[in-house]
């Protein structure tokens, strides 16, 4: 009564409103057709009175063909309304025939191969669908009237050396067989590649391998199950979906695994996604998901086989490669409760798999038609599946193959229909299909165009092949929720339309990130350090000026003008630009834009190099003419006389003009520019999904060892030059240059400052703040040292004994001060020494000429008188003009002391 009130609508409207309509002619319904002969029509929900009222029937309504008596029904049963008016089918008739007794009926043979254990055991629920498809076929008078078909199979474990057996035996024992069906895609692929040299047809149900789709090498193949690489397009669908730019895999070492990955990997690619880490394993996976686990895969795809998946999650579980920072993606053609089976290979508790397990992925081809029409067979998908499982033995979640059983029952129908279609739907046109044998080309050649044109409607949907034997489909995606499989989605490829259903779950509240959330953290300079020494380089400055103030302000002191102040000025300028290089040398990306990096580069170098060229090179200058003037040999010191100051700048323009060279080069040729040291990842406490990636600013160039080897190679040999100029000199007295003593000084404290900070600063430029204090706190003392040594000395000279104003009130009155020249008085004491001494080696002489002669008068003496004592004084008297014994020197006068 409810499904009259609902039609009424239709049912209701007058028949003169339209005429008399054909069935293609209004879309407010399909007109009421007439029976077959001898046959009539079953309207569902309506009595015969409601159907004498109405003339239109709804769309989508169904109606079934009966035949009175022992004849059935020969074309389509059942025909449904269409949007269009007409009914489906309308271009086949339905007629109904007397029944074909069985025993007229002549056998058609198909050999199988049903894999009943083994790496998938689909054989379990696909042997009863054939079975029951079989029985379909053969129950129909308008499908193969006059034959019957008939199974002979065997058990191939999906195993290719027991499938092998099996396959010869099917072939050269009688009866003859005029199809082949293989189940897994290793077994087919042997089945495939030699049945063709017997002219046979091979129709899979359970084939997935991509390498099956190559048509020069399997040219006789079909198959109801989709190619593997169905998967992949949906598995790309998804990364993109949920942002997924980097994934591993692992996978059995099997054909159809290795030619799916490989066709996944050519897609991933052409998406801008990346297959990080790919492993494979033979029988034991446990080495391949430990490398998994330290590689942090986190988006992982798994290829493999029932029995290999429970080994492959027992080692999950042992690597803790689970849970909210894990997503696996399986294959669906898993018995539900795969991973609940038990299994002597691994040493995994229900439990703990259930565990490894929940919330994977599963792309599997849609083998159940969603639609749950009715199919060629009569059935809708609904009524298969309620049909099958009375006949199985066991729970179709405990039955493998349960999920592909609809492929196994529409590959009876396809090869039925083909059949039909060759034989001329009953042998009155067409060939006679008991003819068939191994050596007929033609028969064969038939069959493959009959099924190559297959198109119906099955209990697993729509069913065509493309070009390559393989069947066309959706692809359906579910997730394992609470120990269960749930639906979450479909995928058309030939579309590209995602159907999704909104009910996916994730264990951490939404999708995980396909790698370790990785957090880029710079290191910056402590600022406690950088405001420290940056204090310290300003007091440095200031006292720069200060004493660059004080050397320009007495520069008309006697005492300064010998100092050659215009150098100690070019010191202090030097002092101050290095000290300036402190602030550019701790600006990192705390303080500046990434952009504006280079020309901080660029300002270090050029304060720092010009800074060391100015003050070092100022006090190199001065120790070296100090070493030239007075280290000449006795014939040309008289070059001390004289110093011409020009000289002096020459010198320090040829060291800073060297180094203006060699920056410029520098930064024409290779500029220093900003570039990113990464350290080792770091894992925070509070957030185990999450790792710290530090990174640290440097200042580089392409070339920057070669660069540093010139700049640091020459400036170290001035160094150590000055070092040997400073020991040389340091008893030289010169009034020409009067601090030559503090700047070599000055010179030991830079050299060995700069000398041990450039390798320790090269060594630690990693650590930031050490790198930082080694080499700004040398500037700074360096600096400082060089500064306190060369100017306060004199301003402590200046103050406490005012020679400034002794030395101004001098020249005004003698207009010279060479009367107290120190340098002269040397001079001149020198020569009145050389004098002297050439007078007491003649004296000495002589005194040896008398003291023989003395001798000689004593023995001749001795010789007359031999009673008389010798005379202590020889018998000489002494005189004023007797030989000194000694000779003393005293000031510019001689002593000539007589004993």
């Amino acid at each position: 009564m409810l499904l009259l009130l609902l039609l009424a609508p239709v049912f209701l409207r007058p028949l003169g409103a339209g005429g008399a309509q054909t069935p293609n002619a209004t879309s407010e319904g399909c007109q009421i057709i007439h029976p077959p002969w001898e046959g009539g029509i079953r309207y569902r929900g309506l009595t015969r009175d409601q159907v004498k009222a109405i003339n239109f029937l709804p769309v989508d309504y169904e109606i079934e063909y009966v035949c009175r008596g022992e004849r059935e029904v020969v074309g389509p049963k059942v025909r449904k309304c269409l949007a269009n008016g007409s009914w489906t089918d309308m271009d086949t008739p339905s007629r109904c025939v007397n029944r074909t007794p069985h025993s007229e009926r002549r056998a058609v043979y198909i050999g199988a191969l049903f894999p009943m254990s083994g790496g998938w055991p689909g054989g379990q629920a696909c042997q009863p669908a054939v079975e029951m498809a079989l029985e379909d076929v053969n129950s129909r008078r308008d499908i193969l009237p006059d034959y019957e078909l008939k199974l002979i199979h065997h058990d191939s474990k999906c195993d290719p050396g027991q499938a092998t057996k099996y396959l010869y035996e099917l072939l050269y024992n009688d009866p003859i067989k005029i199809i082949l069906m293989p189940g897994c895609s290793s077994v087919s692929t042997l089945v495939a590649e030699a049945a063709r040299m017997w002219n046979l047809i091979v129709l899979s149900y359970g084939s997935s391998s991509p390498a099956l789709s190559n048509r020069q090498r399997f040219p006789t193949f079909f198959r109801t199950h989709p190619s593997a690489t169905l998967h992949n397009p949906t598995r790309v669908k998804l990364f993109e979906k949920w942002g997924w730019k980097k994934i591993a895999t692992i996978q059995q070492t099997t054909e159809v695994f290795t030619s799916t990955l490989d066709d996944l990997e050519e897609r991933v690619k052409e998406a801008g996604i990346e297959i990080t880490f790919r492993q494979s394993f033979f029988s034991d996976p446990a080495v391949p998901v430990k490398n998994l686990k330290r590689q942090d895969a986190r988006i992982i795809v798994g290829l493999f086989y029932e029995t290999e998946a429970r080994k492959v999650f027992c080692e999950v579980y042992k690597e803790r490669l689970f849970g909210k920072k894990y997503v696996w993606f399986l294959i669906g053609w898993y018995a539900d409760n795969w991973f609940k089976i038990y299994d002597p290979s691994i040493n995994c508790t229900v439990d703990e798999m259930t565990e490894a397990v929940e919330g994977h992925i599963t792309t599997e081809i849609v083998m159940l038609n969603p639609a749950n029409t009715r199919s060629i067979s009569n059935m809708t998908s609904q009524e298969f599946v309620e049909k099958l499982t009375k006949r199985l033995k066991r729970h179709p979640e405990e039955t493998g193959g349960f999920q592909e059983a609809p492929l196994a029952y529409d590959a009876i129908w396809a090869l039925a229909l083909a059949l039909n279609k060759t034989s001329g739907g009953g042998g009155r046109s067409g060939v006679r299909l008991e003819d068939f044998n191994y050596n007929n080309q033609t028969i064969t050649d038939q069959i493959y165009r009959a099924m190559n044109s297959s198109s119906f409607e099955g209990v697993s949907g729509h069913v065509v092949f493309d070009a390559s034997g393989s069947r066309m489909a959706w692809t359906l995606i579910e997730q394992l929720q609470g120990g269960s499989y749930k639906k979450i989605g479909y995928y058309d490829s030939t579309k590209d339309d995602l159907s999704w259903s909104k009910t996916d779950k994730w264990i951490g509240g939404a999708p995980p990130a396909d790698q370790t959330l990785v957090i880029k953290t710079f290191r910056f300079l402590s600022q406690k350090l950088f405001i420290s020494v940056s204090v310290l380089s300003s007091l440095g400055i200031v006292l720069a000026v200060v004493c660059l103030s004080f050397n320009i302000y007495n520069s008309h002191v006697r005492y300064i003008q010998n100092s050659q102040p215009n150098l100690n000025n070019l010191t202090a300028v030097g002092c101050s630009l290095a000290l300036a290089a402190v602030f550019p040398l701790g600006l990192d990306g705390y303080h500046i834009r990434e952009n504006q990096f280079p020309f901080v580069c660029q300002a270090r170098l050029w304060l720092l190099g010009l800074g060391f060229s100015l003050g070092y090179g100022s006090m190199f200058t001065k120790i070296w003419w100090v070493h030239t003037v007075f280290t000449k040999k006795e014939e040309k010191k008289e070059w001390r006389k004289t110093l011409e100051p020009w000289k002096l700048y020459a010198t320090v323009g040829l060291l800073v003009g060297m180094d203006l060279l060699t920056l410029a080069i520098w930064q024409i040729v290779d500029p220093l520019h900003r570039t990113i040291e990464t350290f080792a990842k770091e894992e925070p406490k509070e957030d185990i999904d999450v790792s710290i990636l530090p990174q640290l600013e440097h200042c580089s160039s392409r070339k920057m060892n070669t660069w540093l080897g010139i700049f640091y190679g020459y400036k170290g040999l001035l160094l150590l030059l000055g070092i040997f100029l400073a020991y040389e000199t340091k008893s030289v007295s010169t009034e020409k240059i009067n601090d030559h003593r503090a700047v070599g000084m000055a010179i030991y404290n830079v050299a060995v400052l700069c000398l041990i900070t450039a390798p320790v600063t090269m060594i630690l430029s990693s650590q930031q703040d050490a790198a930082f204090a080694f080499a700004s706190l040398a500037i700074v003392f360096s600096s400082y040292i060089t500064l306190v040594v060369l100017f306060v000395p004199k301003m402590r000279r200046l103050i406490t004994r005012g020679e400034w104003q002794s030395e101004a009130q001098d020249t005004m009155k003698t207009g010279s001060s060479t009367n107290n020249n120190e340098e002269e008085k040397s001079r001149l004491l020198e020569k009145e020494n050389r004098e002297l001494e050439k007078i007491i080696a003649e004296k000495e002489e002589r005194v040896s000429e008398l003291r023989h002669q003395l001798q000689s008068r004593q023995q001749l003496r001795s010789r007359r008188h031999p009673q008389t004592p010798p005379d202590p004084s020889g018998g000489l008297p002494r005189g004023p003009s007797e030989p000194p014994d000694r000779l003393s020197c005293d000031g510019s006068r001689v002593h000539l002391l007589y004993k």
